[in-house]
């Protein structure tokens, strides 16, 4: 059975799409990839043997465009949709999974014009722009935060769970700026590592790209032996070795600490679209397997007495119940098992 995989240009949206992918792997099924040149696609897929074949459209996102470049953008996704028309020809493709994200776009539509049966992920809490437009097309909308949901387990990969551990006492902090980088984040791990490191404490700081020569530097100057490093694709590495993360709050984030049992503050992003970080942080924070704060009022004192005030070990338990490991397995069968 071939599937098209499709949605990305970040890696929330990508980080279901491969876990999708190494599921389908699993059972012998090489499906396709059908992405963005824009956006983070091509650096996650472009050499993918999991996949039969990936296509990288020149798709963008219709948000914050206004008149006539909202038509252009809207003219080449119509144009694309044709394109991936002719590719689930080629391909002869049953069955198509959405995670989201403008690249989504042609080959969500083409799954429409073709009908061929749609299946969508929704990483976060508030429903993005297009997976809410083609929710009612859809053959299963899955989400973590939906009570009608076939499957409710966020689908993270097998490995963050095999390296799971209770954490009980606080010895490595983890900074996770993100793959695009988070200033603010990146400003307060900065300002507090001399004190943590003072007192004994082992810093982990994973910065995001436009931030790491500054971060770097710093650290360097001051003499302060810091993992520092801007991306990685095997940050489980990192998160294995922490006792605490703090980070931003998208959604593959916050459930691959979450599968890891590794305490976490959350910092939601302030500007994602529809406040949706702060929603995705608040389902945790509400079973109190997770602290969430706002940028606002929150400054390196307040993160000190927050690190001397946290049950780890209880956090770290908590977090553990919130998820199991099968989400992804439970979505591969019913796209597979689909007549």
């Amino acid at each position: 059975m071939m599937v098209a995989i499709t949605g990305g240009g970040t890696g929330g949206h990508l980080a279901i799409a491969n876990a999708l992918k190494e599921e389908l792997n699993k059972r012998g099924l090489k499906p396709i990839y059908i992405g963005s040149t824009n956006g983070q696609d091509e650096s996650w897929f472009q050499d993918d043997s999991g996949f039969e074949q990936t296509y990288f459209l020149n798709s963008k996102g219709v948000v914050n465009k206004h008149g006539f470049k909202k038509l252009l953008v809207l003219k080449d996704i119509l144009s694309s949709s044709f394109t991936c028309r002719d590719i689930f020809k080629t391909h002869k493709v049953k069955a198509v999974f959405c995670v989201g994200g403008y690249s989504a776009a042609p080959a969500a539509f083409a799954s429409l014009l073709t009908r061929t049966p749609l299946y969508i992920h929704e990483q976060n809490a508030v429903i993005g722009t297009l997976n809410k437009l083609l929710k009612p097309f859809a053959k299963e909308f899955f989400s973590s935060y939906d009570e009608k949901s076939k499957v409710k387990e966020y689908p993270v990969s097998d490995k963050f769970f095999h390296s799971r551990k209770i954490r009980t006492n606080l010895k490595t902090i983890i900074f996770l700026g993100g793959s695009q980088g988070a200033g603010f984040i990146n400003e307060l791990a900065m300002k507090i590592t001399p004190k943590l490191m003072k007192h004994g404490l082992h810093v982990i700081h994973q910065t995001g790209k436009s931030d790491y020569s500054t971060c770097k530097d710093f650290y360097t100057k001051n003499s302060l032996h810091v993992e520092c490093f801007d991306f990685s694709k095997n940050i489980l590495h990192s998160l294995e070795k922490a006792d605490f993360a703090v980070s931003r709050a998208g959604a593959s984030t916050l459930w691959e600490l979450s599968a890891n049992a590794l305490p976490a503050l959350f910092i939601p992003y302030p500007y994602a679209a529809k406040n949706h970080q702060y929603f995705n942080a608040k389902v945790l924070a509400d079973k109190n397997a997770a602290l969430l704060k706002t940028q606002n009022g929150l400054d390196e004192n307040t993160l000190w007495d927050i690190l001397q005030n946290t049950n780890l070990k209880q956090m770290s338990k908590q977090l553990a119940s919130t998820i199991s490991n099968n989400g992804i397995k439970k979505i591969a069968d019913i796209i597979v098992t689909y007549k």
